[in-house]
């Protein structure tokens, strides 16, 4: 570092690390990272060649080409799954059915270890669900029953008590008898 170099503004460190903690949460990050690490050990055993000494023992299967192209597709999916969350269950059922398939095809699914973290990356990748917005909390008053009464809630009124807002029908099809339509559609 020399003496022009600008320094580092402070709490950057603390921002880029908050901005990637927000990002990581909106998306299936740990499925995705864990199908994108099986491709690696699948991908790479076929082709290693272990040496003991002067003795070497080649790894190789017969099917070299499918455990490099299951490798290959398994990273994709995890990569995808960081990029695209709206793929999740197609990414999350192919991996765990990649996976299944490396098995017989890639040294027991990359010693196992390729196997079980595609399996578990690909479940993790189906049942991920995007989190809701928070909601903002009201002010905080006094909590009902600190008196020791136990009060409850008033009940709402039914949709024939009155015009609320909130018990509004969601029907938009314009044929509906309570939006003040005859029940006819109408082309305009």
């Amino acid at each position: 570092m020399s003496a022009e170099t600008p320094a580092a503004a402070s709490g950057q460190f603390s921002r880029r690390r908050l901005q990637f903690r927000a990002w990581r949460g909106a998306r299936p990050f740990w499925a995705g990272l864990y199908i994108l690490l099986s491709g690696l050990p699948i991908m790479y055993f076929p082709y290693y060649h272990l040496r003991f000494g002067h003795l070497t023992v080649a790894m190789a299967t017969t099917a070299g080409a499918g455990s490099l192209i299951i490798g290959v597709l398994l990273v994709v999916l995890g990569v995808s799954l960081w990029f695209q969350k709206h793929v999740r269950t197609f990414a999350g059922v192919a991996a765990i059915l990649l996976a299944l398939v490396s098995l017989p095809v890639s040294n027991f699914g990359g010693f196992i270890v390729g196997f079980l973290l595609a399996l578990v990356g690909g479940a993790m990748a189906v049942a991920w669900a995007p989190g809701a917005p928070d909601e903002p909390q009201p002010p905080a008053e006094a909590a009902p029953g600190q008196d020791g009464a136990h009060e409850t809630a008033p009940l709402p009124p039914l949709p024939h008590q009155g015009a609320n807002p909130l018990n509004e029908s969601n029907d938009l099809s314009g044929t509906s008898p309570a939006n003040g339509a005859n029940g006819r559609h109408s082309a305009g």
